[in-house]
């Protein structure tokens, strides 16, 4: 028991480092790099950044405003404990970007403030995603509509950033859109680096003896069906449930934190999807929904 509990504080704590460093390095990106040369971010900050230019308010304070409804819906959604870090990783992010707002900027040069400003934003932010938390509002409203349509996570945010970039190119000149859509792939390339794979989807496979209350518990907490099948252990002998899921990267901290809190053995793997195809199968009190 005591050395579960310490578990339990170590992998806490450690995420916690993991949050609040890497929105501190997101947020030195995002002042230093992108808003001198109006390169924007995806997601809520890069609309933060657009609406900052037309009104006298700091872009750390409009990031907090734009991403309270999306985080009262996530948890209503997603559950509490996902978003309790993803709001405290917003919160840092939005303060440091104040702090950092009145520090000489890095460069003005577009060509450098796109390379270095992509390369140092995905490293924070892919700190942030192995702290289990997200920086950005429209990565809750994603992964909650992954789990109800065929779309993955990835593809929907991508869209959204279309859109956004679309609009910045609109107002503020097709070059700045184009600026700011290759700083997107650059961060999103160091992201998939520092997250640890390559794609937005993970699967997932579990080996335990208990593998119903598995299954219930990843349900209940991830919102996601498994696939039961059967093994049999080489020298043991003894038969297995073996459990596979599909999970999106910013789901699997808290597998993780589910899987050491499960009282049960289990082993586990975590690999990278290239592709999905087919439709999602949902469980039987989903389709009564």
């Amino acid at each position: 028991m005591k050395e579960r509990v310490k578990r339990f504080i170590q992998h806490h704590f450690m995420a916690f480092i993991m949050l609040t460093a890497g929105a501190v390095i997101a947020a030195f990106s995002v002042e230093e790099f992108l808003v001198p040369s109006q390169i924007f971010d995806g997601g809520v900050t890069g609309i933060s950044m657009i609406v900052g230019h037309f009104v006298n308010i700091p872009l750390g304070v409009i990031i907090v405003v734009i991403n309270l409804p999306f985080m009262i819906f996530g948890l209503v959604k997603l559950g509490k404990g996902f978003i309790i870090r993803a709001i405290y990783a917003i919160v840092i992010f939005s303060i440091f970007t104040s702090v950092f707002e009145h520090l000489q900027n890095a460069t003005y040069d577009e060509f450098l403030g796109t390379i270095f400003g992509g390369v140092i934003l995905g490293f924070g932010v892919g700190m942030v995603f192995r702290g289990g938390g997200v920086l950005d509002g429209t990565e809750v409203v994603a992964t909650y509509l992954s789990r109800k349509t065929s779309l993955s996570t990835a593809r929907i945010v991508l869209l959204m950033n279309i859109v956004i970039y679309l609009v910045a190119g609109i107002v503020f000149g097709l070059d700045r859109g184009m600026y700011s859509l290759v700083m997107y792939f650059i961060t999103s390339r160091v992201i998939d680096i520092v997250e640890i794979g390559r794609d937005n989807t993970k699967s997932v496979m579990i080996v335990t003896d208990d593998g119903k209350a598995i299954a219930k518990i990843i349900y209940e907490r991830l919102g996601r069906t498994v696939t039961f099948l059967k093994g049999k252990g080489l020298v043991s002998r003894e038969e297995k449930d073996v459990l596979y899921c599909v999970i999106t990267r910013a789901e699997v901290f808290e597998l993780r934190k589910l899987l050491e809190e499960f009282p049960g053995s289990s082993f586990t793997t975590i690999s990278e999807v290239s592709e999905i195809l087919g439709n999602h199968i949902k469980s039987s009190s989903e389709k009564e929904k």
